[in-house]
């Protein structure tokens, strides 16, 4: 189905809905084609673990600094 950009202002709703439901919908400009509606495909999740291996975390990473907590609190009393 081809509609003109004003008839698909209207009729966006609708046109949505047919597009969702796999019919052709192209939207045109002095009856020229310019766009296509087309339902939406999800990309693929990512895979978990990708950089497994390749980086190193140390034991210490949660622990406080106590030069970083002066800057932050001041030095204790």
């Amino acid at each position: 189905m081809i509609v003109n950009v004003s008839e698909a202002k209207a009729n966006f709703s609708k046109l949505i809905d047919m597009a969702y439901h796999g019919e052709e919908v192209i939207i045109a400009k002095n009856n020229l084609p310019l766009v296509e509606l087309v339902r939406h495909k999800p990309r693929q999740k990512r895979p978990l673990g990708l950089l497994a291996g390749k980086i190193r975390i140390p034991e210490d990473f949660l622990e406080e600094a106590p030069e970083i907590n002066a800057m932050f609190y001041g030095e204790p009393e």
